[in-house]
């Protein structure tokens, strides 16, 4: 019997059991085999350079990049948008707030304005809309006292409940036609890029030095 090979194969489901915290995979036999093809297979480097608008002139890669995250957040926001017509949401932000609070739990205000990447005055405003609509309600916090811990309401609940089927549904069309070896992929990268920024964005850096911060600290965007 080769005992390596038995010692590889179990070290191998240890590694999808721990890349798999988050459920991406079925916790089964076809899973494993997913995250195999995913992981050892489709996850190789492809070094093929790509082709883009303006590139011939000299347009970088940062540059299409950006542009297209600015572009793929507005059609995001049109989903969204159509998600919540008809209903008592104003807007995306709204039941994105709610969703955070049914996924996490209670959490104090300002632990929900990072969590959606806001700045503190545009959370509160969104905070405050939702209080008023009846939908999260907040009490004193039990450790310090001068914060609100939010919780959401049965109402608001119900609310998204009511919107949960358009919500998903817009959340699928976003990931357009992908293979899931490429939303795999696109995770990852995404990720990558997540856990870059959140820190700096957490550090609140005022607007007038944020470039220069992170250029000098980073070796970022210079010339």
């Amino acid at each position: 019997m080769n005992f390596g090979l038995i010692k590889d194969i179990i070290q191998l489901m240890e590694d999808f059991d721990s890349d798999n915290k988050n459920k991406i995979y079925s916790s089964d036999l076809e899973g494993f085999k997913d995250w195999i093809v995913d992981e050892k297979i489709n996850n190789k480097k492809d070094t093929t350079e790509s082709i883009w608008h303006g590139k011939e002139h000299g347009r970088s890669p940062e540059s299409v990049i950006n542009t297209m995250l600015v572009h793929l957040n507005r059609y995001a926001k049109s989903y969204s948008k159509s998600a919540i017509s008809g209903s008592d949401f104003k807007t995306q932000d709204e039941f994105s707030y709610l969703i955070n609070l049914k996924a996490f739990g209670s959490m104090t205000k300002m632990e929900l304005i990072k969590k959606n990447i806001h700045d503190k005055s545009s959370g509160i405003l969104i905070i405050n809309r939702l209080i008023k609509q009846g939908w999260i309600a907040q009490t004193d916090s039990e450790t310090d006292k001068r914060s609100k811990v939010l919780k959401i309401t049965e109402s608001g609940q119900i609310a998204l409940e009511n919107q949960m089927d358009k919500i998903r549904s817009a959340t699928s069309i976003v990931t357009g036609n992908l293979e899931h070896s490429e939303k795999m992929e696109l995770i990852r990268i995404l990720d990558k890029l997540d856990k870059f920024h959140q820190p700096i964005f957490s550090r609140n850096i005022d607007s007038q030095n944020l470039l220069e911060t992170v250029r000098n600290e980073y070796s970022l965007g210079k010339n």
